[in-house]
């Protein structure tokens, strides 16, 4: 790399010699060339990023929850720093009054609320680890889940105490505490002491502590503050131990990136909590609030009528998935091909002005039409809410000209960025003002360090002069372990190194662009990870089918598959179905297509897999999948990247044409 203008190289490129890839040189954010944050006096664990905060903001707004009157949304009611901590020290009393203490597993299920971030923080007062529950992972996940860590207290949202009954009675030989976070029924109360476990709602959990006092124990920054599950490539969810220090560390990166950009966060940024805080992403960027003191307001669930809640809170972070930054695109730019053309010209003109000034020229998005802002892109930024100034998109690619075209429109800041559980959500992240950072995920963040390893098998070479490999990442914000799974450890751990499995590629000035996986695991554009092989397994149990290509692109929400179909099978329901025609016409034929559709869908209900894991699209090939076009192995395999390429327009067609899961 010739001009490597965000990264300093700290270690030189390592032939990996014979038998072993090789890695190219070690590289870090030049923002901080330290390998670790300078500390903060009292600053060691995710408590004391809590309570420093009520020390700082007392009577800042904290949590919000939008006040509802006769069925109506009102406005959002807060309650200020110190009133959450009150609480909180309650619910630590109370916790401790059941005999819960310090290294416990404490699950929390159910989506953001205040009462989910106050269980978290009691956590961290008194030591529990904290281990978020939820179903996205399969049916048996949370039951695993709970088995698995030997959860023995649970803050249980409301309406999902009747999923967490699903996982009697096996649960309930680690269970001993439930805690609703809403009220219980007698029903429910009876069918938890059938079990001789106690079941509390939440003011009656209040309640136990509250005339009761408890030391808080010393804590450490090596100390494990949560266990976050998460899908593996086939088998059971992982559980990533993630520690004290490598939070802090994450969000001292955060603030030095957008220290020095003068975007740094503080007491008056607004933050809308819908993304789930029983993943990292989230769980960061919410402590990260909490750090500046800034507000939290909660979404009521419901992904139509969120940007209601947007323009009632009017956020100035906004945190998305790639999902939700492709509705706001194709929403915008169905209302300006709307809008008739007067409005399509002023705007178009306006944007193509702007971008000029943004990407060609280096203007700042508030010095590149400040005019135009007012008059035209005003109602995209009102659209909102008004006063969002920073967007950060992650979990999955964000395509590059949905990126570009909101960087214009939105009058705001796009960030991008790139972790892992396992890296404690943040590795790399694009910066504001820098146009040449457009598709990328921009530099490493601070206090971390990366490198790529070569791929030979798949054809990336680390030391070539456009370097592409392996991201392999170091330093303290990784995970500490995975949960009763040594084994695993020492597969994604080698020699001090973390590999994610992903494919980079370094850009001249030093940003990654991510352009593959190593593994075959991928993420949909909402954020899921699809075990491939295991779907591949329990579809190409149809009798219609020979054999299966499923693949899904980062870029969109649903999963498209090429399929060989038994020609016998085929033929047969064409006859009883009155179809004529050889079997290469009747693999054109859509008739066929919406068959084996169907028999798909079948089976899916049948093994109860999950809506992103429903194939939305097929291309029947009669061509079996052979050695002779280098799709599969001589033991069978099949070649993942030579299979997309081979079928790369089928691919496109499909995602055009396939039918898309409802929002």
């Amino acid at each position: 790399m010739a001009e490597e203008r965000f990264i300093v190289e700290v270690e030189k490129a390592k032939d990996g010699g014979e038998g072993k890839p090789s890695m190219g040189p070690v590289y870090r954010s030049i923002i901080s060339k330290d390998p670790v944050p300078p500390p903060i006096p009292g600053l060691d664990t995710c408590w004391d990023i809590f309570r420093l905060a009520v020390e700082k903001y007392p009577t800042k707004p904290m949590l919000g929850r939008r006040e509802i009157v006769n069925g109506n949304p009102g406005n959002y009611k807060w309650q200020t720093y110190k009133e959450v901590y009150d609480l909180v020290v309650n619910v630590g009393n109370s916790i401790r009054a059941c005999g819960h203490g310090y290294g416990v597993k404490c699950g929390i299920y159910g989506a953001n609320c205040a009462e989910w971030v106050m269980s978290m923080e009691a956590c961290n007062a008194h030591g529990l680890y904290c281990v978020p529950l939820y179903d996205t992972l399969g049916a048996g996940a949370v039951e695993f889940i709970i088995c698995h860590a030997e959860i023995s207290i649970a803050f249980v949202e409301e309406k999902k105490i009747p999923e967490l009954f699903k996982t009697f009675p096996n649960a309930t030989k680690h269970l001993k505490t439930l805690v609703s976070f809403g009220k219980v029924t007698p029903e429910q109360r009876e069918e938890v002491e059938k079990f001789g476990l106690t079941i509390y709602s939440w003011d009656e959990f209040l309640e136990v502590g509250r005339n009761q006092s408890f030391d808080l124990p010393t804590k450490k920054r090596s100390d494990i503050c949560t266990i976050m599950y998460t899908s593996g490539t086939t088998g059971d969810p992982k559980g990533v131990m993630i520690s004290n220090e490598s939070i802090i560390t994450i969000l001292a990166g955060i603030n030095a990136v957008l220290g020095s950009r003068n975007e740094q966060l503080n007491e008056k940024d607004v933050y809308l909590s819908y993304l789930p805080l029983a993943h990292i992403f989230d769980r960061v960027i919410e402590e990260a609030m909490i750090l500046n003191g800034a507000s939290i307001g909660f979404w009521r669930g419901d992904v139509k009528l969120l940007l209601e809640d947007i323009a009632e809170l009017k956020p100035t972070i906004f945190v998305a998935v790639p999902r939700v930054l492709d509705r706001v695109h194709s929403g915008l730019t169905q209302r300006i091909s709307s809008g008739g053309f007067v409005k399509q010209t002023m705007f178009n003109f306006a944007y193509t002005f702007k971008s000029y000034n943004m990407m060609k020229r280096g203007q700042t998005h508030r010095e590149a039409s400040p005019l135009f802002d007012k008059i035209v892109f005003s109602k995209v930024k009102q659209a909102l809410g008004g006063n969002v100034r920073i967007i950060l998109s992650g979990a999955a690619p964000l395509s590059k000209h949905v990126e570009s075209f909101l960087r214009v429109v939105t009058c705001a800041h796009i960030l991008q960025g790139f972790g892992l559980t396992e890296t404690c959500a943040g590795t790399f992240v694009s910066l504001p003002n820098e146009p040449n950072m457009l598709g990328t995920v921009g530099p490493p963040v601070p206090y971390v360090d990366v490198c790529l390893e070569s791929v030979p098998e798949m054809g990336y070479d680390a030391l070539a002069s456009t370097p592409r490999g392996e991201i392999c990442v170091r330093g303290s914000t990784l995970f500490s372990g995975y949960y009763k799974r040594e084994d695993l450890m020492k597969e994604a751990m080698v020699d001090g190194w973390f590999h994610t499995g992903d494919i980079g590629e370094w850009q001249p000035n030093g940003t990654m662009k991510i352009i593959d996986r190593k593994k075959n695991i991928f993420k949909l554009s909402q954020g899921e990870y699809v075990a491939v092989e295991n779907l591949e397994n329990i579809y190409v149990q149809v009798s219609a089918i020979e054999s299966i290509w499923i693949y899904g692109s980062s870029f969109e929400s649903f999963l498209v598959a090429v399929i060989n179909p038994t020609k016998q099978a085929l033929e047969l329901w064409a006859e009883e179905n009155g179809i004529t025609g050889d079997f290469n016409s009747l693999c054109e034929d859509s008739r066929a297509k919406s068959y084996i559709l169907g028999e798909l869908s079948k089976i899916a209900k049948e093994k109860k897999l999950k809506g992103f894991e429903f194939i939305r699209a097929v291309h029947l090939d009669p061509v079996p999948f052979d050695m002779e076009h280098d799709l599969i192995t001589p033991t069978y395999k099949k070649k993942r990247p030579q299979l997309l390429k081979y079928y790369q327009n089928v691919v496109d067609e499909m995602y055009k044409t396939g039918n898309k899961p409802s929002a």
